[in-house]
């Protein structure tokens, strides 16, 4: 009877004691993102807590591939707004460095354009976007959005 109550306590404090890391750590404020050269990304989805001061995407391109033959980035705008960017905004003459695309107020967010082996980070400042508003995060290099994207939620 005695190690039955011993187990139940134990086994209460380590639920407390999980419940109140959750507090102090507070919302997960990054994810991670790899490219590849098959122009996929290993997320399809994410979720920004309106929590979060800041919240980090780190992009890992895992191919071999050089950015000038198979970079890739990414890039956050509204939902609504991105088949317009994709197929008018894109275009080979705004250059590499500026992930092909022009200055626009339609580009929430943008990293840079890197190659196989590289990585980046972009830092998104949450209180730019609206919660209940849809995002998309996509690849801008020429053709690859059409398959590299996914949705960005603010919760």
């Amino acid at each position: 009877m005695r190690s039955m109550i011993r187990i139940k306590f134990v086994l209460t404090s380590l639920a407390a004691l999980l419940a109140c890391s959750t507090l102090v750590f507070g919302a997960d404020c990054q994810v991670k993102v790899t490219g590849s050269d098959a122009m996929q990304y290993d997320v399809k989805k994410i979720e920004i807590s309106k929590d979060c001061d800041k919240f980090t995407i780190e992009l890992v391109h895992g191919g071999q591939l050089p950015a000038a033959a198979m970079g890739h980035n990414v890039v956050i705008v509204e939902t609504a707004k991105m088949m317009g960017i994709a197929t008018t905004m894109i275009k080979m003459e705004n250059g590499i460095d500026n992930g092909f695309l022009p200055e626009s107020s339609d580009i929430l967010f943008q990293s840079k354009m890197v190659g196989g082996g590289e990585s980046t980070t972009l830092e998104i400042d949450p209180t730019k976007l609206t919660s209940g508003t849809a995002y998309t995060f996509f690849c801008s290099f020429p053709g690859h959005w059409a398959i590299m994207k996914g949705d960005l939620t603010v919760l």
